[in-house]
């Protein structure tokens, strides 16, 4: 995973752990996971006692990827496989059923309680996936992570634990930058305008309005209609950032932008965000934790916060808010929609 470019992150997992236990290569457990985030999980859960294999890269869209003809013969080559679920993979699922019949087949997410998730209008049977947003509830997802592997290896479930609890730690830590750096932002300016909705997880948790152009799922429609009305949000309430997404294209929100400034209102992008992909490989935004840290630490700078420079842990770089000078123009600027 971190083959093209390296970099020193602290993690707590290395430093309460050590990066090797003995385990031979050949008698690494071989786990198969659908999308980044949970290979990330996996990584930090089993460590040198199990060999990753993630089907989605960064900038691939979960909602509408379906399977290759090397991807099947992956899955069925593996001693565990790890999904979402919720209906994030929708194209993988009667694969996915099928499978499981077979091995041990994981949907993560769909451990969550129930009460936790959040439903959507335009799909009353199905619950919004995108819950990775939130570290608190990813650590959940994390736990289940552990259980699976845990199942699959009874032999190293104290090396499990230990690590999971390890990286839970981390994700605290990461939950309170979090927490800090977007409470900071102004109420009135508290407004997330995306590609796509997989933001209502993290609009819950910090208070923030949260618009998507398109729905849960990025199979969903747009027309002009919808274009239309949120032009017109954007110039009744002053709202004069918006956001991009890597794993969507940015058509839409530029169709945005450019109906605005027919109008006379001036939309800026405020930044690139990573909503269902990771960053590029290598990065340290290719990791679950520096993937989060660049969301909050690109949402904060651009609606008025002065965010610590590179981030939390001082290692956001490739493709983040620093290196592009996003946010930099307004972090001793007064608050958005001060006009409001």
């Amino acid at each position: 995973m971190f083959g093209r470019r390296s970099f020193i992150f602290g993690s707590a997992t290395t430093a309460v752990l050590g990066l090797a236990s003995g385990v031979e290569a050949s008698d690494q457990i071989t786990v198969v996971t659908t999308t980044g985030m949970i290979a990330d999980a996996a990584r930090q859960v089993g460590g040198d006692v199990i060999t990753v294999q993630v089907l989605m890269g960064p900038g691939v869209d979960p909602h509408t990827y379906r399977q290759t003809r090397s991807d099947i013969v992956a899955l069925t080559r593996a001693d565990l496989v790890l999904w979402h679920g919720l209906y994030l993979e929708a194209q993988m699922e009667v694969l996915m059923a099928d499978l499981a019949r077979k091995r041990p087949v994981v949907a993560v997410a769909e451990a969550l309680p129930r009460d936790v998730l959040l439903g959507h209008d335009d799909y009353a049977d199905k619950f919004d996936p995108h819950v990775w947003m939130v570290p608190t509830l990813w650590a959940d997802v994390v736990a289940e992570v552990c259980r699976a592997l845990t199942e699959v290896a009874p032999q190293h479930a104290d090396h499990f634990a230990a690590r999971a609890a390890a990286h839970t730690a981390e994700l605290n830590r990461l939950a309170a930058y979090a927490t800090a750096q977007l409470l900071a932002v102004p109420e009135p300016a508290r407004v997330l305008v995306t590609a796509h909705d997989a933001f209502g997880y993290f609009g819950a948790a910090y208070g923030f309005e949260v618009i998507g152009i398109q729905g849960i799922s990025t199979e969903s429609e747009v027309g002009l209609s919808r274009v239309r009305s949120l032009v017109e949000l954007l110039v009744d309430r002053g709202i004069d950032a918006v956001f991009v997404e890597s794993s969507v294209s940015d058509r839409n929100i530029r169709a945005l932008i450019e109906g605005a400034a027919a109008k006379g209102h001036e939309v800026a992008i405020g930044g690139e965000l990573f909503s269902d992909a990771m960053g590029p490989e290598g990065s340290y935004e290719s990791t679950y934790i520096g993937m989060i840290d660049h969301n909050v630490t690109v949402i904060a700078a651009a609606l008025g916060v002065a965010v610590p420079p590179r981030g939390l842990n001082g290692l956001l770089g490739l493709g983040s808010w620093h290196d592009h000078g996003i946010g930099q123009h307004r972090q001793h600027s007064p608050p958005l929609w001060c006009h409001w």
